[in-house]
Formats: C-alpha cells, structure tokens, sequence
C-alpha cells in the first residue's frame, strides 16, 4: 500500500535511499560496548558488554567458545605507554582475588588491536566510541591450545586470532 502511494507520487527512489541510509547508519552506530564479533573459520565469538563505572576496567567482554566454554575478558589500558591490555579468565575464584589467585586462572593477556575498512591498524576503543571492523587478539590461538580450559570437559576448537565484527545488540 504504502509503496503503492509512493510510486504514485514519485517518491519511491527516494525513499528506497532513505531506508538504506538508515540502515547504514543503524549499523554504523554501534557503539564498541554493544558490538559482537565472530571468528571468521570457526564458531569462537566475543560480545562486548558496558562495564559499569569501573575507574580501571576500561571494556567488559565474553569470549565464547564450543562446549559451552566461556572466558570473562577485561580491558584495561595501561600507563605509560597507553596500551588497552585485554585478559581472558577462566574459573577465577568469586570476591577478593589474590595476585597469585588471579594470575592462575588468567588464561591470555595482551594488546588488542583493530583494523578499520581501509586495514588501518588501531588499538581498541573505550566505550561509546564505534566498534571497528575487526579485532586482533595476538598469540590468542596458540595460548589458549595449552590452557586448562582446553581438551577434556573444556572447548576443542581453538580459535584463531582475528574476529570480525558480526553486528550490534539491541
């Protein structure tokens, strides 16, 4: 009906183009906190949540693998030379965490880089700024193929180190 009336009035071009430029812009606008990225050969996945009001936490994310496996991951950036320096958890103890408590179930760290559409290399964002187009997590692969998480009652695929961005929740 109402593309009936639009083409009657001469309008369906323009509200063709209307209505990809929403939704363009609709997917342009994700913010970093709500974006979800996807391993390109294989089923790994990591959403990013908002963090709260952490005064060090910078970025809240999930890396999700087979099996049900789940890795908490946290961004902080680091002094000095400002780097966002992500670490993925595994079965870290509730509460007050000691150093050595925290360090055991720390299962990779490191900077986490992006790639933009030109193949711009940039570190990740904080939050409210756009989620870019891709995510490096360096060495991810082959240090989470010797962790505890990995083999028997854990995840058997190991992803690799590059996720794309997958889309935007709601």
């Amino acid at each position: 009906m109402i593309r009936g009336l639009l083409h009657r009035v001469g309008m369906a071009p323009a509200f063709a183009a209307g209505m990809i430029m929403a939704t363009a812009e609709a997917r342009a606008a994700c913010p970093i906190e709500l974006s979800v990225y996807g391993e390109p050969g294989g089923g790994a996945e990591i959403d990013f949540t908002p963090t709260g009001t952490s005064a060090t936490v910078t970025n809240t994310f999930r890396l999700i693998l087979d099996n049900n496996v789940v890795l908490n991951g946290i961004v902080m950036w680091t002094q000095g030379v400002s780097r966002p320096n992500g670490a993925l958890m595994y079965k870290c103890p509730e509460g007050d965490v000691t150093g050595p408590e925290l360090a055991a179930c720390t299962l990779w760290n490191g900077v986490i880089y992006t790639t933009d559409e030109k193949g711009e290399v940039g570190l990740l964002p904080a939050e409210g700024i756009e989620a870019p187009k891709t995510l490096i997590l360096p060495d991810l692969g082959p240090v989470l193929d010797h962790s505890a998480a990995h083999g028997t009652g854990g995840f058997s695929k190991v992803p690799g180190d590059v996720f794309t961005l997958k889309g935007c929740q709601e």
